[in-house]
Parts: C-alpha cells; sequence; structure tokens
C-alpha cells in the first residue's frame, strides 16, 4: 500500500477570504427622484363655510341667562324631588318581604321607570349646562347652520337648542328621508 499516493484535497477558500480579497466596488448613490410640485385643486371643500356669526346684545345675553338658569333650577328641583321621595332601603325591604311577585314586579317596573325619568333629568341638565358655556362663548342663540338668531319661543320650549326652527325642520326632514331609504 506504499504505493498509493494520497490525493491532496483542495480547500475552497471561505466566503471570508473571498469578501477580504475582492476589491469593494461602489455602487453610485440614486438619488430620489424629483417630484414635481402640484398645483392647488381647483375643486371646493365638501365642507361649507361657517355662516358669519353676529355678536349677541348685552341685554339678551343677559335675558337668555336669567331663562337658563331658570330652566336649570326647575330640573334640579325635579331631580331633587325624585331622590328625596324614594323609599330608603329599610322600607323598601318590609315593602317587598310583605309582597307576592305580581306586586314585586310593579315595583321593579316603577324603580325602572323612576331610573329611566331621572336620567333623561340628568341629560336635560347636561344640556342645559352645555348652553350656559355656549352662551359665555358668544354661539348661544345663534343658529349653528345659517347663523341666524333662534327666536326666543323655541329657546324657551327647547333652551338647548342649536337650530332654527327652519333649519331643524330640514334636518329631521333629511333624517326621515334617510331612514326610509334604510328600510328599501
Amino acid at each position: 500500500m506504499a504505493g498509493k499516493v494520497k490525493a491532496s484535497k483542495k480547500v475552497a477558500p471561505s466566503r471570508k477570504a473571498v469578501a477580504k480579497a475582492a476589491p469593494k466596488k461602489k455602487l453610485p448613490e440614486k438619488k430620489p427622484p424629483a417630484i414635481a410640485a402640484v398645483p392647488p385643486s381647483p375643486v371646493k371643500p365638501a365642507v361649507p363655510p361657517a355662516p358669519p356669526r353676529k355678536a349677541i346684545s348685552p341685554a339678551r345675553k343677559e335675558a337668555l341667562y336669567q331663562m337658563l338658569m331658570g330652566k336649570r333650577r326647575e330640573v334640579l328641583r325635579e331631580i331633587f324631588t325624585s331622590v328625596g321621595s324614594s323609599l330608603t332601603e329599610e322600607q323598601q325591604r318590609r315593602l317587598e318581604s310583605a309582597m307576592d311577585v305580581g306586586d314585586q314586579s310593579l315595583m321593579d317596573l316603577q324603580r325602572e321607570l323612576g331610573i329611566s325619568l331621572m336620567e333623561m333629568r340628568n341629560r336635560r341638565r347636561q344640556s342645559i349646562d352645555d348652553a350656559l358655556i355656549r352662551l359665555g362663548e358668544g354661539t348661544y342663540g345663534l343658529c349653528a347652520d345659517c347663523g341666524v338668531e333662534i327666536s326666543e319661543k323655541r329657546l324657551e320650549a327647547v333652551p338647548f337648542a342649536k337650530l332654527c326652527l327652519e333649519c331643524q325642520s330640514k334636518q329631521e326632514l333629511l333624517e326621515k328621508i334617510e331612514k326610509g331609504e334604510e328600510r328599501d
């Protein structure tokens, strides 16, 4: 076996050696393409500009403030009256222990109605508080759509109204049409 010659293995150079030996080529730097200036679009935005607002006279502002505060006091009185007239827990337990199932169902219904009324009154109070804030900002008593003064009668009936009677009617008509289309 002495006659056999061992074949020498040729070892391929490693990647690191090849990377070190190869000259590094610099790639040309690419510049971002120039962006052409886009001229402004002649199309107007879909949202119409806000109508010009009139300033509220100090006399009207004071009258509106007094009216809102009166309505607020009235709502708070209703809230406190309903809270004061509710039964204490002890009275409630005594009453419930002497009732049958029908009486308890009726009590539950009355309790739920009382809670719903309380929530309605509280939402009304919050709407009046929001109206007082708008009054301080100078936007209360003016229609949010057309900028016209909302009539005293409307504000007396709906103290937190944001739209004049005409704009409110238009909005209700649009809502009615939209609901009719959803049903079809």
